[in-house]
């Protein structure tokens, strides 16, 4: 008898083991409804606009080299002949408009990147780059910008604006370009 009371005994524990893990549902709790009022609701006087009142937006000034619209935004790129370094006599205004501006903002720098065409070896693309450069620095310098605003460097044949392989492409390339800060 003594194995039919152990197997009973291990039967009650076995089933007590397991109503002891059984989980019992929760009742589920239905949301609280709304109170709903009889009395209508109280009007709320706006105050009246005015044409006097003041929008909370103020508006923002972009510099002039920074506006996208602007004639200095979009003109800073001077052209050069092959194998020169010479200002062409269409670029003065160009030159003349960003000078003007600099010389009256002497808190604003720029740097002037000389680039040449393709042809011709990297040492020497790099110094015609850089005459380039110095070129518009020089006559930058001429119309009053300091020279602690102008900073002149040479990407020679490394930054074509157009990668192809004509006269068409590498004019597009023999250029200085001025270039203002992002802020």
């Amino acid at each position: 008898m003594r194995v039919s009371q152990m197997a009973v005994l291990t039967s009650a524990c076995l089933l007590a083991l397991l109503a002891g893990c059984s989980t019992t549902p929760k009742a589920v709790e239905e949301p609280a409804k709304p109170v709903v009022s009889e009395a209508p609701a109280p009007v709320v006087q706006q105050p009246a606009t005015t044409a006097t009142a003041s929008s909370s937006v103020t508006p923002v000034s972009l510099p002039e080299y920074l506006d996208p619209n602007s004639a200095l935004s979009k003109n800073r790129s001077v052209y050069f002949d092959f194998d020169d370094f010479s200002i062409k006599p269409e670029y003065n205004s160009l030159v003349e408009m960003n000078g003007k501006f600099l010389a009256g903002h002497p808190n604003v720098s720029i740097k002037v990147e000389g680039n040449a065409d393709e042809r011709g070896s990297a040492e020497y693309n790099l110094a015609l780059g850089q005459k380039r450069a110095d070129s518009v620095g020089k006559a930058l310098k001429l119309l009053g910008v300091q020279s602690n605003q102008i900073e002149t460097i040479s990407f020679g044949k490394e930054k074509p604006i157009d990668k192809g392989h004509d006269e068409a492409a590498w004019a597009k390339n023999r250029r200085a370009d001025i270039v203002y800060p992002s802020k």
